[in-house]
């Protein structure tokens, strides 16, 4: 940071007397490895939480980000003091536009703050990560335990449930804790920005240009209306199917009684994948054999590992890092292949030389990965087998019965940013009271700690991204769209699908969605074409 403070200075002081994009060319050359480095360490860290060293350069990356985001911050407010004129000559409207919101989302008032946010998302993610409990003897932790938690026994499913809640009703105290700090801490940053509440910053953080609260108020009417009652008849007919009276929390993740299709071992997962990949389409095979080839994809659980799955970002290496965490269940498949998704779209638009619009923005983002979900049906068998249609039928099911809970977890977020001083017993009862809401169906018995209403939190966007959660629900509604167009014409499906990921970020999210020809999720029946499309598909 002391080297890079004088020569970001530098080019701050250039743009009063240098060619715009001249600047900025060489700002993408100094910050490449100062953001490579960033990703790494988060990357290093969420690979292992246990290892001392890993988790000190962790804080000191929590610390460096901070610091470095103010060095941006200043040369992107520089950029938007110059004459309009210059600057939309040398750089997209998008870019002009994200440097606006986040100049807005942030500024040096609330460097501190940032930096206690990253370190309370760093508790979070370490706590969750070294979570361990047993179940008949055997010892599992937040990733492992998905095998039993999905199994075709009954009594195990529960066992697992009552030992997952269990070990979250130990440790609520912490998570409480950590939870309260980061609405604290927010609501803060909030009103340090001049902003109403934290809802206001959340929404500027995510970049979001061309939409906004109103929007996705609409949105959730529409998926209330249209998506919840396919969801509660898709749970009575799981009920049947499982020849339950009721489906509990513990049934939900097992749509049939013979349990969830199975995908193999762990380690023939990859090779299944050169094969699906190679029959889907050669672009995607080429560079998913080189994600392979070159170990850029973490795939197998392991101890002391943090939940989750994601891609990352090496700037300077320009290229993606694929995470998971495959135990050998069903889900494990539609991890993968959603990552890769995101990891593909970084690549098809490598071309883009500005960071800020490489990138889709989060809600765009989504659909590389969903998208990619249902275009690879037709090779699903490299995984599945005999059990493919199955899969399929669970993997549409799942979509459906998901966007109640996005957008539950969405709507929570509103109202504990509304209501910071709330405290943590109110936002559990927020939780339960709009869980009931949007999952009607959902009976968690007498388990603790969600019987209570914290479910929530093991949620880790909660904690760790604001927020960022409509994203997915909104790209879900146009993946299904995808869908609906792959089971007509899948060839024309893919090439609307590789144009949207060269597209990258250089669009906002409501006019990249357009160019493929398809509808925005906020246009006026689109939700309502979507949920026909399905039902029609699953007989309801």
């Amino acid at each position: 940071m002391d080297s890079l403070r004088p020569q970001m200075a530098k080019l701050r002081a250039r743009l009063a007397v240098d060619d715009v994009s001249d600047v900025i060319r060489d700002w993408n050359v100094l910050r490449a490895p100062v953001w490579s480095w960033l990703s790494w360490v988060n990357l290093r860290y969420r690979q292992d939480t246990i290892d001392p060293v890993i988790s000190s350069q962790k804080k000191l990356r929590d610390t460096i980000e901070a610091s470095w985001e103010q060095e941006e911050l200043a040369l992107e407010r520089a950029l938007l003091e110059l004459p309009r004129p210059s600057l939309t000559e040398a750089v997209e409207a998008q870019a002009i536009a994200k440097w606006s919101t986040a100049v807005a989302a942030v500024n040096p008032a609330v460097r501190y703050e940032r930096e206690k946010e990253n370190a309370l998302v760093s508790e979070y993610v370490k706590l969750m990560g070294q979570a361990s409990f047993e179940v008949r003897g055997q010892s599992y932790d937040l990733v492992t335990i998905n095998g039993p938690a999905t199994a075709p026994d009954r009594d195990l499913r529960e066992a697992a449930a009552r030992a997952t809640y269990g070990w979250m009703a130990r440790n609520r105290q912490e998570l409480d804790r950590i939870f309260d700090d980061l609405v604290s801490l927010r609501a803060e940053m909030a009103t340090k920005l001049g902003h109403k509440d934290f809802v206001e910053t959340g929404y500027l953080r995510m970049s979001r240009v061309d939409y906004g609260p109103e929007e996705v108020r609409r949105f959730r009417s529409a998926i209330r209306e249209h998506i919840v009652p396919l969801a509660a008849a898709l749970r009575t007919r799981q009920a049947e199917q499982l020849g339950v009276d009721k489906v509990m929390l513990w049934d939900e993740g097992v749509l049939e009684r013979a349990g969830n299709p199975n995908p193999g071992p762990v380690d023939a997962m990859l090779d299944s994948g050169r094969d699906a990949f190679s029959r889907l389409d050669p672009r995607i095979s080429k560079f998913f054999n080189s994600l392979v080839d070159d170990g850029w994809i973490d795939l197998e659980a392991r101890a002391g590992k943090a939940p989750g799955g994601f891609c990352t970002y090496l700037s300077e290496q320009r290229r993606p890092f694929v995470f998971c965490n495959a135990t050998g269940v069903e889900r494990d498949v539609r991890t993968l292949v959603h990552e890769v998704g995101h990891a593909f779209q970084k690549q098809a638009s490598e071309a883009i030389k500005l960071p800020e619009l490489l990138h889709g923005t989060y809600d765009a983002a989504e659909i590389h990965s969903m998208a990619l979900e249902f275009l690879a049906w037709p090779v699903m068998d490299a995984w599945f087998g005999d059990e493919t249609a199955r899969y399929q039928r669970n993997h549409l099911t799942r979509a459906v019965l998901f966007l109640p809970y996005g957008l539950l977890v969405d709507e929570v977020q509103h109202a504990f940013y509304e209501q910071p001083a709330s405290g943590s017993a109110a936002r559990h009862a927020m939780w339960k009271e709009l869980e009931a809401s949007w999952l009607p169906w959902r009976d968690c018995g007498d388990l603790p700690h969600v019987s209570m209403g914290g479910f929530w939190q093991r949620q880790r966007h909660i904690y760790a991204s604001p927020f960022y959660y409509i994203d997915y629900c909104l790209a879900q509604t146009v993946a299904l769209q995808f869908w609906a167009l792959a089971q007509n014409d899948p060839a024309d499906a893919m090439e609307r699908y590789t144009t949207l990921c060269a597209l990258g970020g250089s669009l906002p999210f409501q006019a990249l969605v357009r160019t493929t020809g398809l509808s925005s999720p906020f246009d006026d029946g689109a939700v309502a074409d979507v949920a026909n499309q399905v039902a029609r598909a699953l007989d309801l």
